[in-house]
């Protein structure tokens, strides 16, 4: 196999790991965040550790509902392989997407820790990515779960508990 079978035949690899959501959130678009900061700002960057805390909370909050909701509701990482039971305790109680207001929030800390319009901009858009897959997400938990699912989306909101 010459380098550039080898180089092809990387691809298909790279392609699902960009295509993982987790991945781009806390791997690719912090540093390609970072590197246009660095460009635009000569290689002078100071961050602003106000916005610390978010990425931290943001990624733990990932991170950590991810486990309870895999050991709770069984099913794969990611949306491919659906739950088996519908998870409606823990941090699931208070909000149906804690998992993607984790991505938003640790976005939110990018921004802030940068000072930077193009982290905001991305925020921005990837809350409306985020929404559209919310509803599709929803579609497919009330077609597996039905009236459990619907009494479970009338009781909790979709992203902000108290906030429906």
């Amino acid at each position: 196999m010459n380098h550039s079978d080898r180089v092809r035949s990387s691809w298909p690899g790279l392609r699902t790991w960009l295509a993982s959501t987790p991945h781009r959130t806390f791997v690719v678009y912090p540093l390609a965040v970072l590197l246009f900061e660095f460009v635009l700002r000569r290689g002078h960057i100071e961050p602003d550790l106000w916005g610390a805390p978010l990425l931290i909370w943001g990624y733990l909050q990932y991170r950590l509902i991810g486990r309870y909701r895999r050991r709770v509701g069984g099913g794969g990482p990611g949306t491919e392989v659906p739950p088996l039971r519908l998870v409606i305790t823990g941090p699931y109680r208070y909000a149906r997407n804690p998992m993607y207001l984790g991505h938003l929030i640790f976005l939110l800390g990018l921004a802030i820790t940068l000072r930077c319009w193009a982290a905001l901009v991305l925020f921005a858009f990837t809350a409306v990515w985020f929404h559209r897959r919310v509803v599709r997400d929803e579609a497919r938990l009330q077609s597996l779960f039905g009236s459990e699912y619907l009494s479970y989306r009338s009781r909790v909101a979709r992203w902000i508990p108290a906030v429906t």
